[in-house]
């Protein structure tokens, strides 16, 4: 078994030949000092950056080298035979451009350890926050800027203020992490990772605001995640960082995890406090608003998980440090999780007023198709989709807003020149009407109104009115609703609307989908002169609506063809024609 492994790659494809060089000068060299035998020297097709010459890593010490001349292969190959440390001058070092604060730990301590936790400085913001006491820990909050990372971005140091200023016998805080986005899983993996953190963030709002019960509102999905909560909180217990008199002040709190059963709009304050308290989860007209009259008509505060994971750090370094980080009204950094069409999806978290060309090129590597990006759809089923143009756009509350979508938790998805942008927002209509609770008229009728609307237009019997008919009952969402799933299901359909009109319109009046999704809006036909008549088609036609044979070529029975899409798949030869 070999001790260390060199990878070679020139990232240049038109000069092989000096990876075809470096290959055999560092084998020779290896076998010229007998090291060949403990050292393998791999050339690879694909390794990790697409713009830096020449690239060599060692692993396991995962050292890379790039931008390498022929002269540098000696030097490289002396240091790894003989344990000489690195070559620093050719070192590579990436520019990352995210900023980690709420994902600093995860994956670099046992998320199941409140040792580890405190190693890393864990509750020292509390043991601040207890010193100071509750006015200046609310102080501090405002001084920092922080906004709510739930999607309607309030200030949090109001929200805490406002139930600190009513007097009640009983007050209490919780934690919201009902995320329902389709493609987000920012707070399952913070859950997940650092669990401490969002715990400790949860007691330091109780304290402030003098709470004395505490909720972790999970959904039943997340099992890993409750696991963890669940240990971080009894770990908190025996430590002495719940129950009474935390740290050896008068101060108490208790907490217990309450398990959500799913339902997107018990993301929605109100709807999770009915959820909490063994009723429906359905939205309550607002105000008075949880803070004064919330779980059990007490004085409740609830933050997003992001939020809360924040708050130690803040009180730790302080609210100026927090402030300078960000943007002059978004204060802090942003969990993205991005998706779609984009070469390397995932976690990203960067400070607010990186812009979303940014994140999807320069952190996320581009489009996995190699296709020029389309649009990119922030804040979920109740985000917007922004074209391609307003990319450079830098991402905070206010900005998203102005173009006509949200923040939201922190859902970003990527699309291409494949993705048709009226199928996008029939498939987010569907699941807001999906997950509407219809207690309201505005968001049960108005968005299946909707959504009857962009299935007209997507299969081919839509007319010219339908758009204004969609404008009109979007608005009328907007302004009616109760909740804010219903004020802002209309979003995708509005900014498809503002940016992609003239889609809509191919699609109405000429019958036709520019991006081949709308299956009602195909026709598929096989290309004669392409067709190797190998009959790959006519087998696999589900409904037999492709004729003829190996002889005399194969044709598409219009009639009796249901727009499956199974022959182009299936076709070697590109021979089948889709429009």
């Amino acid at each position: 078994m070999y001790e260390k492994t060199i990878l070679i790659k020139d990232t240049d494809t038109k000069r092989e030949d000096l990876t075809r060089q470096a290959y055999t000068q560092i084998l020779d060299f290896l076998r010229h000092n007998d090291q060949h035998s403990r050292i393998q020297v791999v050339r690879v097709a694909d390794i990790g950056l697409y713009d830096k010459g020449l690239v060599i890593k060692i692993l396991p010490e995962q050292i890379t080298y790039a931008n390498v001349k022929e002269d540098d292969l000696k030097r490289i190959a002396d240091a790894i035979s003989f344990n000489k440390g690195r070559v620093e001058d050719l070192v590579y070092k990436p520019k990352s451009k995210q900023e980690r604060l709420v994902l600093k730990n995860c994956g670099r301590i046992d998320p199941e350890s409140i040792d580890d936790y405190i190693a890393c400085g864990g509750y020292l913001g509390l043991k601040q926050a207890i010193e100071l006491k509750e006015d200046k820990v609310i102080e501090e909050i405002k001084t920092s800027g922080i906004r709510g990372r739930g999607g309607a971005g309030y200030p949090t140091w109001m929200k805490w203020n406002f139930a600190r200023e009513v007097a009640s016998d009983q007050k209490f805080v919780i934690c919201n992490a009902d995320e329902g986005d389709p493609g987000a899983y920012m707070d399952r993996s913070i859950l997940e990772g650092d669990p401490h953190a969002v715990l400790e963030g949860l007691i330091i709002a109780a304290f402030a605001v003098g709470a004395s019960k505490g909720y972790f509102y999970v959904r039943a999905e997340y099992p890993l995640a409750v696991e963890r909560i669940n240990k971080a909180i009894k770990q908190a217990y025996d430590c002495g960082l719940l129950g009474q008199n935390i740290l050896g002040s008068s101060f108490g709190l208790d907490l217990e995890i309450r398990l959500g059963a799913g339902a997107f709009v018990c993301g929605e304050e109100t709807a999770l406090i009915s959820s909490i308290e063994g009723k429906r989860g359905t939205p309550h007209p607002r105000p008075p608003y949880p803070s004064v009259k919330g779980l059990w008509g007490k004085p409740t505060v609830i933050n997003n998980v992001e939020t809360l994971a924040n708050i130690p750090q803040i009180l730790l370094k302080g609210g100026a440090w927090f402030a300078k980080i960000g943007t002059a009204t978004s204060k802090g950094t942003k969990v993205f999780a991005v998706t779609g069409k984009v070469k390397n999806s995932g976690l990203v978290e960067i400070a607010m007023g990186a812009t979303l060309r940014e994140i999807v090129m320069d952190i996320c590597g581009g489009t996995l198709t190699g296709k020029p990006i389309k649009a990119v759809q922030t804040g979920g089923p109740s985000g917007g989709v922004i074209p391609e143009h307003l990319l450079d756009t830098p991402v905070d509350y206010e900005n998203l807003q102005k173009l006509g979508s949200i923040m939201g938790s922190g859902g970003m998805i990527v699309m291409d020149d494949d993705d048709c942008m009226v199928d996008i927002p029939k498939f987010y209509l569907g699941f807001c009407v999906e997950e509407s609770c219809g207690k309201c008229s505005p968001c049960r009728i108005g968005g299946f109104q909707m959504l009857g609307y962009l299935k007209k237009i997507t299969e081919g019997a839509g007319n010219i009115n339908d758009i204004a008919q969609l404008k009109r009952i979007s608005y009328a969402m907007q302004k009616a609703s109760l909740c804010g799933l219903g004020q802002t299901a209309s979003n995708p359909v509005l900014s498809t609307l503002k940016y992609f009109e003239k889609e809509y319109i191919e699609h109405i009046e000429n019958k036709h989908c520019p991006a081949g999704k709308c299956s009602h809006l195909v026709t598929y036909s096989v290309i004669e002169e392409k067709c190797k008549r190998c009959g790959l088609c006519f087998t696999n036609c589900p409904v037999s609506a492709i004729t003829g044979d190996k002889e005399k070529g194969y044709s598409v029975i219009q009639e009796k063809c249901i727009k499956c899409g199974k022959c182009f798949e299936v076709c070697k030869f590109r021979a089948i024609n889709k429009k």
